[in-house]
C-alpha cells in the first residue's frame, strides 16, 4: 500500500518511519502522522523536519 501513497504537497514517494509511526516526505521535509493505523496526509497535520 505504501507504493500508492505520495506526499500531497510534492507528490513524491513517502518512506515509513516505524519508530515514530510517520510517513516521511524527504522532498517536502514533512512527516505525516499515522493514527490508529491510518495515515493522516494533511499538510496542516504534518510535522516539519529539521
Amino acid at each position: 500500500m505504501l507504493e500508492a501513497l505520495v506526499c500531497p504537497q510534492t507528490h513524491a514517494v513517502l518512506s515509513y518511519d516505524a519508530q515514530r509511526q510517520e510517513l516521511v516526505s524527504k522532498a517536502a521535509h514533512l512527516a505525516y502522522p499515522i493514527r490508529d493505523g491510518i495515515p493522516v496526509l494533511l499538510i496542516d497535520e504534518a510535522r516539519q523536519l529539521d
